[in-house]
């Protein structure tokens, strides 16, 4: 890790920023909004909360981004209204320590460095390699291990026809774990050349599209031809790589937080990944963009976005691709897909109908679009099928779920054991016995009289 990298994630999630004097004394200690919420058993939002008060003071951080907080000025607070930094279970949320991704109101970043901005500059195997490791190589390619490839293929290629690309990431991966003697081995470098290896894997193991199949180059050219039967033009291109890196990671999403129960109990990184895409499959996470798809193709095909959005409101359902409960505004990754989607000229009325959804909408809510919505433009404007967005969101999020991993086989093993609060039938109760089958019962009646 370098030496601004070290200062952000110091700054960030751990151990506050110092000012020091001439004697090399520590003056002041700043403490980050997350740092100040842990000590206060509070909220981030109840710190902003403090502020307006008048009971903190704040201080904006270099460049504007965040704020810092004087730790004695905290802990005075702690004293006078008597909270303490409460355990995870007291608190009710549980709370990690993370170097890897910090999520702000209009943005995030991987390991101190805007994750956009690394998304105009380098492809997803680079980005990938800078989240796990704090380093950049550049122009890396990731290769499949042979035998884990061919497993995984073979096994993929057994389900059924209707099975989803989902279906096929999970038997892939259960496949390579199978051919790989070294998957238990879980320092750093073991966990880091398994991860080099499953990330192509999964994607060498998913069926072509049509007749050609992707071998060689980027991973974003290899995915292209599991996706679309068409030939990849750099636009299009462009786009797939930069959806795979804004999506590698987003702190502690639900299927991140799968992946790390399982890295808790030091499963292996192919284990970690297959919890990561149970969770992935639902339809409130990976697969939103999928609904998405199908209102985007709807809209274009009923002239217009409002007869579609008066249905979703009128049935109940949410409007796909909008809503963010981490961004106050537009999400920075639907942002950055959508003005590379600008340039490809098979996106301009897929585009058009995207915003149509957005304007028609805030109407009624004000809410903005989120990744789910880029994809499926990307998705409908490239004539790929609906679950494309989640594919490319399972290949992505992948290495998201190794850093993760690497992370938590640092801490304490089976540390997130949470207490249940049971509500059932008080003990002690009788020992209970089978009840009769209905053929039983029949039987224990006898004959029945005919009469």
């Amino acid at each position: 890790m370098d030496t601004v990298d070290s200062m952000t994630h110091d700054s960030a999630h751990g151990t506050g920023t110092q000012d020091t004097g001439a004697d090399g004394a520590a003056q002041e200690r700043r403490l980050t909004t997350r740092e100040a919420a842990e000590r206060l058993g509070v909220k981030p939002e109840t710190v902003y909360a403090y502020v307006s008060r008048g009971q903190l003071a704040s201080r904006r951080t270099p460049g504007g981004r965040g704020s810092t907080f004087d730790a004695s000025e905290v802990e005075a607070l702690v004293r006078r209204t008597g909270r303490r930094e409460p355990s995870p279970s007291v608190a009710g949320d549980l709370v990690f320590r993370t170097g890897i991704t910090l999520i702000e109101p209009d943005r995030y970043y991987f390991r101190g460095v805007d994750a956009t901005d690394l998304a105009r500059r380098y492809g997803y195997e680079e980005v990938a390699e800078w989240i796990w490791t704090g380093e950049l190589r550049a122009g890396i390619r990731f290769t499949a291990a042979p035998e884990s490839l061919a497993a995984a293929r073979r096994t993929a290629a057994s389900l059924p026809r209707h099975s989803s690309s989902t279906d096929r990431l999970r038997a892939a991966v259960a496949a390579a774990a199978s051919a790989d003697p070294l998957r238990f081995d879980l320092s750093p470098e073991g966990v880091l050349n398994s991860a080099r290896s499953l990330i192509p894997t999964l994607v060498g193991a998913l069926p072509p599209a049509g007749e050609a199949d992707g071998e060689g180059g980027s991973l974003a050219a290899r995915l292209w031809p599991k996706l679309s039967a068409l030939p990849a033009d750099a636009a299009s291109l462009a786009v797939l790589d930069s959806a795979l890196t804004l999506l590698a990671d987003h702190d502690l999403a639900a299927s991140t937080l799968a992946a790390r129960v399982a890295a808790s109990a030091h499963a292996h990184p192919y284990a970690v990944v297959s919890a990561g895409l149970g969770v992935l499959e639902g339809p409130l996470h990976g697969a939103a963009s999928g609904l998405a798809h199908r209102m985007l193709l709807e809209v274009m095909d009923r002239g217009g976005a409002a007869p579609v959005v008066a249905d979703h409101l009128r049935t109940g359902r949410r409007v796909p691709g909008l809503g963010h409960r981490l961004y106050a505004a537009e999400d920075p990754r639907a942002r950055a897909l959508f003005a590379l989607l600008d340039e490809m000229p098979s996106a301009v009325p897929v585009m058009a109908a995207a915003r149509d959804v957005v304007a028609t909408t805030a109407g009624h809510t004000p809410l903005h679009a989120n990744v789910d919505l880029a994809l499926a433009v990307f998705s409908v404007a490239c004539g790929m099928p609906a679950e494309t967005g989640e594919t490319v969101f399972a290949v992505s999020r992948t290495a998201g779920w190794i850093a993760h991993a690497m992370e938590e086989y640092a801490e304490r093993p089976l540390r997130m054991r949470p207490s249940g609060q049971y509500n059932g039938p008080r003990p002690p109760r009788p020992l209970p016995t089978p009840e009769a089958t209905a053929s039983e019962r029949v039987a224990s009646s006898g004959p029945r009289s005919a009469n």
